[in-house]
């Protein structure tokens, strides 16, 4: 067996030392004549010295290297005689931490607690290090990294070990390294995963690192026009470069992300000259670090830093205001991909970038309902986190640090506490992190720091004399490890309260969101929430509508929110001989709409309109009303939005919200994603029921009041306006300036209870109509005999200007009337002599005529709006005049392929509701008779067969195929599975103007197979992108990409199809934007995007 530390071996008679091998140690040796020892000494034995082995004690160490060769051969006997030969060896045991702050501290406690290390020098340093065991202060000037080298010499350094990471990204740790200094920390190039976000991003891509959407910008108004367009439910704003941690803002709208940009630009200087903007990911942050040798990664427990100054998050994001570990709200399950798709393909990718990691990787991450993603990587130790991973170490620091720095790591255990917690809290000065003065007492440090198992760990910190004072924003932080995570939390706060100076701030809920988790049934074992269902959100978001539900209470109402079912007496309303009349109904893809303009307290209102309107028409008075909230993850600011807006629209409708459900269901909807249903149940009394269809008849008069917008129906159509001409819900809209798009178009639906309350009592309505999905041709008809027909004058009533706008892109008159309300939610029929009064008795004046009833002909239809399409035409010409964009001619594209054309199909859908900037004017096959040309021509697209066997060369068979193309007079090329090489020169001609799209995230696995590349690969991520074609094989500017997971168990064939689909969605993404000019091809080779 190998030697370990302290062991002694008596070499008296045969021993066999062939096992120990070149570079173990020996540490102490002692010649002993008789019974006392002649020479005692650490380290090597000189040249030349002589040992007998009557007696020799050996010691082996794991942090020393020393050279066994002459001990090799086989069998030493007793008596026999050893010459050692000269080792250069390093013995000092000295270490140089570089920082001043709590991280620092921290690291030096450790490693001074370390057997091997005799001194620890820090510089800077604080207060904390000054005092602590085995540790001094040195000035060195780390800017002059000679001069640091030249110290570490002097000194006698053993290991470098760089706390933050400017040293790191200016290159100390390459300069140290080359003067023969081992450094614990990673060279420049290295550092960039910190020093460089958009570097570090790229670096993500590249390597199928979850990470969020995200683009890079060198001007401010470049990133101001994306944030603009996107419709993302929030935003990360970053500078580039380093920024002691403070150069993210997130926002929650696209305003507030643009003054973000202004301020990130101007405030951090160079750093800010390159922002990138992320979206906004939801969930709970962790940081997860490793320590690496550039191969092997022993990852660190989990830890959770609190970085807004305020209990609950709020306030102004800080440098840390405490943090604790380990962090059970990561289940195991995301530990594992972190290790193993986060932390080591971090440390895989560098390394075979050619720029290996040594020292500390960090990952910042969100636990999102897609799993882990990386918010950032960082070069280092975090801080606050490092206070709270050291006091859980139960390894040697410095043995881990130097089995890094040897390349090593994989042979030595770094094991962590399985049954302690640590927490720490900041006290932080008054101001933090703005400006702060300096300079105050502290006073308290010495009795809280000499409590068991607390540290006082020192950032801005320093001696004036005999008093300890402030010098920095962080100041200190009151470190406890303790067995529950709760009562260490309380403890740590505790604590934190005893030390003061003046302006002293601290957190009191530092840990508190992982309480929750650990004090249910005492903590431990796989909870409910790791599944992604939060029963404390869901009973927070109950008491958050329960008010608002109480609000709508009427008579009959029994009970409150809570219960298993609502319940509901009837005899109280007063009815004599009631029908029951209930409806049910949803708000459809205006959710879509809701969501991505993040405005979501108007939905609530289009749940009930939908419901109660349709009870209306009965004539029922709706009575009481329930909800049913679904999303895969609750975010209760969101719902409680969604269902207090349930609530006031109950109030207008005189109905109670008396129950609902709210599902979280992890899984089944994407991030940010919720769905609504209602149920409502009015009553009327059996005489009053409506429709009278019998007693409808010739010449009874339409009675229309007035919608407020598109209601909530044909909203899929208006989203694809929307996305066809690339508009954002935060523009202005095109049809009423002075409000957003997505505002407008989230008007809520009308209720029209209150209005139509007293006709319909005084029985003045034959039939109503809620003009809902279908529009006035489809929905009239479920109300009137078969015999009449409904002739309505669209002169008579105001066109909302939405309308206008949608004529404006092509939707005709019938289409219209076929699918939008056309500005009516509700038409009554009512005999004409009764026309004034029922006018008369809907309040506010909005009621008017707008039609009647006709004996209906055989074959007319039973609905006819006339003057529709010349209303339509009125309203839709000023936006005409003022968006030319509108009337620009169409991008003439031609595709070429070669077989079955998928993709092809794809470009043609895109393109044949005319909403397109881009339309395909002409088909070339290389080959005749192949289902792509069959899409085309079904397509009313013309086709050319072009046979590249007809041609002696490549270029007369381009030459033909050019001739087809300036005869359609294309401008733009698709390839859709073309499977001929063109030249430089046909490439060259058509420049910025040719596309192709390859089944891979370029630029990983190009060429052919790339779905088997991926899969040989391992790598959990591929996809396709779009790019421009260039001459050397795909390696063109990119013009969008999409993701594809790789599913365990993928065969080649699976992994095709389910690209196949994202290529379905990409391609006329990407040929949408070259045809309207969003992304063009610069000189250089690279994008412009506008």
């Amino acid at each position: 067996m190998p030697l370990v530390i302290g062991e002694h071996v008596n070499l008296e008679g045969e021993a066999d030392l062939s096992h120990y091998q070149e570079g173990e140690s020996v540490v102490r040796c002692e010649e002993q004549t008789g019974g006392g020892a002649v020479g005692v000494g650490w380290g090597q034995p000189g040249p030349g010295t002589v040992l007998s082995l009557l007696s020799l004690g050996l010691w082996c160490s794991n942090r020393l290297s020393y050279t066994l060769a002459l001990l090799s051969s086989c069998g030493v006997s007793s008596g026999r005689q050893l010459t050692f030969p000269r080792q250069q060896t390093d013995m000092s045991g000295v270490v140089l931490v570089v920082g001043s702050g709590g991280r620092e501290h921290a690291l030096t406690l450790a490693l001074a607690s370390c057997p091997a290390v005799t001194s620890v020098l820090v510089t800077p340093g604080n207060a904390g290090t000054l005092a602590a065991p085995k540790a001094s202060h040195i000035t060195l000037p780390l800017k002059d990294h000679q001069a640091v080298a030249a110290a570490c010499v002097e000194h006698g350094v053993s290991l470098v070990v760089v706390g933050p990471e400017d040293p790191l990204a200016q290159g100390l740790a390459n300069s140290l390294t080359a003067a023969g200094i081992k450094v614990f920390g990673p060279t420049k190039e290295a550092a960039r995963i910190e020093a460089d976000k958009s570097w570090a991003k790229s670096f993500m891509n590249r390597h199928s690192i979850p990470t969020a959407a995200h683009q890079t910008f060198i001007t401010t108004q470049e990133a101001k026009t994306f944030i603009n367009k996107q419709q993302w439910a929030g935003f990360a704003v970053k500078a580039s470069g380093l920024s002691a941690g403070k150069g993210v803002i997130v926002a929650d709208t696209a305003a507030d992300a643009c003054q973000a940009v202004d301020t990130i630009s101007s405030s951090f200087g160079e750093a800010g000259q390159t922002i990138v903007v992320e979206e906004k990911l939801v969930g709970e942050e962790i940081s997860v670090l490793c320590f690496t040798d550039g191969v092997d990664a022993a990852v660190m427990p989990p830890a959770q830093d609190h970085k807004r100054l305020g209990d609950g998050d709020q306030g102004p994001n800080t440098g840390g205001m405490g943090a604790y570990c380990p962090c059970p709200l990561a289940s195991q399950q995301d530990l594992d991909i972190i290790k193993k798709d986060v932390l080591q393909k971090a440390v895989d990718g560098l390394r075979k970038e050619g720029t290996p990691f040594v020292g500390v990787l960090y990952a910042g991450l969100m636990l999102t309902v897609d799993g882990p993603k990386v918010l950032e990587f960082n070069c280092r130790f975090g801080d606050p986190e490092t206070q709270v991973l050291l006091p859980l170490l139960e390894g040697d620091l410095y043995d881990i640090m130097m089995a890094c720095v040897e390349g090593r790591l994989g042979k030595v255990a770094v094991p962590f506490s399985q049954d302690k917690s640590c927490v720490g809290v900041c006290v932080v000065s008054g101001g933090y992190p703005g400006s702060y003065p300096k300079g105050k007492t502290i006073t308290g440090v010495d009795e809280v720091s000499g409590e068991a198992g607390v540290q006082v760990i020192h950032a801005g910190t320093k001696r004036e004399g005999s008093s300890l004072v402030t010098s920095g924003g962080r100041v200190l932080a009151v470190v406890v490890t303790g067995a529950a995570l709760r009562d260490t939390a309380d403890r740590a706060t505790q604590l934190a309260g005893r030390i003061t100076f003046e302006g002293a701030t601290f957190r009191r809920d530092i840990a508190a969101r992982a309480t929750k988790v650990t004090s249910r049934f005492g903590g431990g074992g796989v909870t409910y929430k790791d599944s992604g269902v939060d029963i404390n959100a869901g009973n927070e978001f109950v008491a958050a509508i329960k008010e608002a539900a109480g609000a709508t209470a009427c008579p009959g109402v029994m009970g409150s929110l809570g219960s298993f079912g609502g319940l509901f007496d009837l005899r109280q309303t007063g009815f004599r001989d009631p029908i029951l009349v209930s409806g049910t109904d949803g708000v459809g893809t205006k959710l879509k709409v809701a969501q991505a303009a993040g405005m979501h307290d108007t939905v609530g209102q289009d749940l009930v309109a939908m419901c109660v309107n349709d009870v209306l028409v009965h004539g029922a008075r709706p009575l009481f009303f329930l909800d049913y909230y679904s999303t895969g993850r609750l975010e209760g600011q969101v719902a409680a939005s969604v269902v207090k807006g349930v609530a006031r629209a109950c109030s207008l409708a005189g109905c109670a919200l008396i129950g609902g459900e709210t599902a979280e269901m992890p899984g089944m909807y994407a991030g940010g994603e919720y769905d609504l249903a209602g149920f409502t149940v009015g009553a009327v009394e059996r005489g009053n029921m409506l429709p009278r269809t019998e007693e409808v008849a010739e010449g009874d008069v339409l009675v229309g009041l007035p919608s407020s917008g598109l209601h909530s129906n044909g909203f899929s159509l208006v989203r694809r306006i929307i996305e066809a001409q690339d508009l954002q819900y935060s523009d202005p809209a095109p049809f009423n300036p002075d409000n957003t798009l997505g505002a407008e178009l989230l008007t809520p639906t009308r209720i029209y209870c209150r209005s139509l309350a007293k006709v319909l009592e005084d029985g003045l309505v034959k039939a109503a109509a809620h003009i809902t999905g279908g529009g006035l041709l489809e929905n009239l008809p479920r109300v009137l005999p078969s015999q009449l027909s409904a002739h309505l004058q669209a002169s008579q009533w105001p066109l909302h200007p939405v309308f206008g706008w949608l004529a404006a892109h092509g939707v005709c008159s019938e289409e219209m009337a076929r699918t939008f309300n056309c500005g009516l939610g509700m038409v009554l029929v009512v005999a004409a002599d009764k026309v004034m009064e029922v006018i008369s008795l809907i309040p506010g004046g909005e009621a008017r005529q707008v039609g009647q009833l006709v004996p209906r002909k055989e074959g007319m239809p039973q609905v006819v709006v006339e003057e529709l399409e010349q209303i339509l035409s009125a309203a839709a010409a000023p936006l005409l005049i003022q968006c030319p964009s509108l009337t620009t001619p169409r991008r003439r594209v031609a595709v070429l392929i070669s077989g079955t054309g998928t993709n092809l199909q794809a470009l043609l859908d895109h393109t044949k509701g005319g909403l397109s900037g881009a339309e395909v004017v002409v088909v070339v096959s290389n080959v005749a008779g192949v289902k792509g040309l069959q899409r085309a021509q079904e397509a009313g697209v013309t086709t050319k067969v072009v046979p590249h066997k007809n041609y002696k060369s490549r270029e007369e068979f381009e030459a033909a195929v050019n001739a087809e193309l300036q005869a359609a007079r294309a401008e733009l090329i698709c390839l859709a599975g073309f499977m001929r090489i063109l030249t430089g020169s046909f490439v060259r001609a058509w420049r910025g103007r040719l596309l192709n799209i390859h089944p891979s995230l370029l630029p990983a696995f190009k060429g052919m197979h790339a779905q088997r590349q991926a899969l040989q690969a391992g790598v959990t991520l591929t996809g396709c992108t779009v790019h421009f074609v260039s001459e050397e094989v795909d390696c063109g500017a990119i013009v969008t990409q999409e993701a594809v997971p790789v599913l365990p168990g993928d065969t080649e064939e699976a992994l095709v199809e389910r690209i196949k689909t994202a290529e379905h969605r990409a391609y006329p993404r990407a040929m949408e934007l070259v045809a309207r000019g969003k992304v063009v091809l610069r000189e250089d080779g690279t994008c412009i995007r506008s």
